[in-house]
């Protein structure tokens, strides 16, 4: 993920990419070509992106759940949950309070945040903080409401069931899972002619048709249309650039505000 990503490149645990073994580096999206952690991707690639934002069950919610004053409102009290993933849960609840997650913001700021996070819970709002077992909840009704992932509403419709996402009107999160190759490694050069590989469009449409996921690649969507015309239509996978306006990538930490925010979220949620 990229906060993992971001620590082992500040940490010198990855090794800088020869651009030369990746020509296909270029097809990356433009959104994914420069993040705060590894500004010109050269030690990262992203493998898979996907957005935090709302789900709800819309056998039993009527309404698009759109902001987060209505995720909290009264009449889903009690029935909501939110993700163990900090950068998710808490980018959501910064953006509705008005920050930039993608750029530098203050503890205080954070705090904030945290302290919303802390009367949604006590105030019975917050049924559980979850990590991919929300979407058991969802299933069974205990929950009707959640902050969730795009891929996984996609994934369950496919399955039958039926489940809305909207990204908040404030703002969602952008995450990716990412390839790096180790410092240690002593096939470098093969990896990067396997990222090369993935970077293929034609490569990167059967990838995305098989897991569902925002294809990082340019031109994928084009090579998808001649495996599946629904997939290639879908925001899911391949998100205009209105969607992508609307979301943000939670900017990289230092040790200490990862120290910080992180122990700050555990007592939060009491974990």
């Amino acid at each position: 993920t990229d906060w993992m990503a971001a620590r082992w490149i500040r940490l010198g645990y990855a090794q800088e990419l020869d651009a030369s073994n990746i020509p296909n580096k270029g097809n990356i999206l433009d959104t994914l070509a420069n993040v705060s952690f590894d500004t010109g991707r050269n030690y990262s690639m992203t493998w898979q992106s996907g957005f935090a934002g709302f789900g709800w069950n819309k056998d039993v919610i009527k309404e698009d759940i759109v902001s987060v004053d209505q995720l909290f409102s009264a009449k889903y009290k009690g029935r909501v949950e939110v993700l163990s993933e900090m950068r998710d849960t808490m980018g959501i609840i910064l953006q509705y309070q008005g920050v930039d997650i993608s750029q530098p913001f203050t503890e205080d700021e954070f705090m904030t945040a945290i302290d919303f996070l802390k009367k949604m819970i006590s105030d019975g709002f917050i049924r559980q903080v979850k990590g991919n077992d929300y979407l058991e909840d969802l299933a069974n009704g205990d929950a009707i409401a959640v902050i969730g992932w795009s891929g996984d509403m996609f994934s369950e419709n496919l399955s039958g069931q039926n489940y809305g996402f909207s990204i908040p009107e404030s703002g969602g999160t952008l995450w990716s899972d990412n390839m790096l190759i180790p410092s240690t490694s002593a096939n470098k050069s093969n990896s990067e002619k396997l990222m090369n590989h993935y970077y293929d469009p034609a490569i990167a449409a059967e990838v995305a048709a098989w897991v569902n996921y925002i294809c990082p690649v340019k031109g994928a969507q084009a090579e998808m249309e001649k495996i599946d015309p629904e997939l290639a239509s879908s925001p899911f996978i391949f998100p205009d650039d209105e969607t992508l306006s609307k979301v943000q990538v939670f900017r990289g930490l230092s040790a200490e505000e990862e120290f910080n925010f992180s122990a700050a979220f555990q007592e939060a949620i009491g974990a």
